[in-house]
């Protein structure tokens, strides 16, 4: 074993008993090479991160060049940095008025963490709902808002006053109430297995929460920058929230992550208390510089265009005896078969023959497609036929086994 490799096992903390163990050691576009030179094409861009692939050259030179003019000054939201001003009036260019002020952090889990304390300041309310088979965050106020044991139990006690709602489930917005401070929710619902909403869903929340004066938070931290075929989810379904959350794709590749709101929203966090939330790092000038060049590129090219596409061309790829449904929203996808064996089986088979897919935290039966925006139609080929070609693999050994 490489001492790499023995070091990591060593020193670095482990999130599971089976890491995947590749040791990478140099990206471009659409693939990771290891140490032994071997090109694995990325079909979930580090789980919907690099959306523009590895090494995009506007975003290699901005962050270049930020780095070399400079890079940490003072905690955010203190002084008056381009990098982040530039980013903040591009996006809010892009976003209906009533989200017109940006907090910048370093993470899909921040993000939640700031809108979650925001809502309690502006209702003055202390009730949070969520949705079961929902991700936001690890931290122990985003992990208050998941619904599975398995993961919470051994965490408690978290916060207090989080329900639960069934997403998609109409009836169940009754639950929302002058009481409830927010509801978060993923537009579509990803780490369940790429769940998007039923007709009018997200149109019944959102009048529920206007008629209670609830907060309606869009966690957009896996549906944003593209990835649903619109620059964000909540446009392709015409239902706009009060804050929205961004991580992942925004900073093409680099940690970054913001919550957006209004600015007489956001107005509540400067007094009582003063510096009601604050980051040492939250909105580093090189990843602004580098969320700055990647929203450039999405805005300017076709990549977004060509997301409904490139989701057609992959569906009808997949077809296959062990493929029991498709579901998707853009390119992010879920290939739902038996069970989390299977599915491990045919991970197995796709990095032996150079292809990375992955599987969901709430639904380990369905195998995770999230390429990045900016893959040809002849790569998606190539990662079909890898993934076929395995489910063939996990298929023939249970007629052998």
């Amino acid at each position: 074993m490489s001492g790499n490799r023995t070091h990591f096992l060593k020193h670095l903390a482990p999130t599971s008993e089976f890491p995947l163990m590749l040791e990478i050691v140099d990206a471009e576009g659409v693939y990771l090479i290891d140490a032994k030179g071997k090109q694995y094409l990325d079909f979930i861009a580090g789980i919907s991160v690099s959306s523009l692939g590895h090494k995009y050259p506007a975003v290699v030179e901005a962050v270049q060049k930020q780095a070399a003019t400079f890079m940490h000054t003072m905690v955010y939201g203190e002084y008056v940095l381009s990098p982040q001003v530039e980013l903040a009036k591009l996006l809010t260019d892009q976003l209906p008025q009533s989200l017109d002020s940006v907090y910048l952090v370093n993470s899909g889990t921040e993000a939640t963490e700031g809108a979650m304390k925001l809502a309690k300041r502006v209702t003055g309310r202390r009730e949070i709902i969520s949705c079961r088979k929902a991700y936001h965050g690890s931290s122990q106020g985003a992990l208050s808002l998941m619904s599975d044991d398995t993961f919470t139990a051994p965490f408690r006690p978290l916060l207090p006053n989080i329900h639960h709602i069934e997403y998609n489930c109409a009836h169940c917005l009754l639950q929302i109430t002058e009481r409830t401070a927010a509801v978060i929710v993923e537009p579509v619902q990803a780490e369940w297995g790429v769940r998007p909403p039923f007709e009018n869903y997200l149109q019944l929340l959102r009048d529920r929460c206007t008629e209670t004066g609830t907060i309606l938070i869009f966690d957009e931290i896996q549906t944003g920058y593209g990835r649903t075929g619109s620059l964000f989810a909540f446009q392709k379904y015409g239902v706009i929230p009060d804050v929205l959350l961004l991580a992942k794709g925004m900073g093409g590749g680099m940690p970054i992550g913001a919550f957006v709101s209004s600015a007489d929203n956001m107005r509540y966090f400067s007094d009582h208390p003063i510096l009601g939330h604050i980051t040492t790092f939250g909105g580093h000038p090189v990843s602004c510089a580098a969320a700055l060049a990647t929203l450039k590129t999405l805005l300017s090219h076709s990549f977004v265009n060509e997301v409904v596409q490139k989701e057609a061309h992959i569906k009808a790829r997949m077809k296959h005896s062990l493929i029991r449904e498709v579901r998707s929203s853009g390119l992010l996808m879920a290939v739902q078969l038996d069970d989390f064996d299977m599915v491990q089986s045919v991970i197995k088979h796709c990095l032996e023959d150079g292809l990375i897919v992955d599987w969901f935290l709430f639904n380990d039966s369905c195998i995770r497609i999230a390429p990045p925006l900016t893959i040809t139609m002849s790569e998606i080929d190539k990662a079909c036929d890898i993934l076929l070609s395995s489910l063939d693999k996990v298929a023939q050994a249970g007629v052998n086994g």
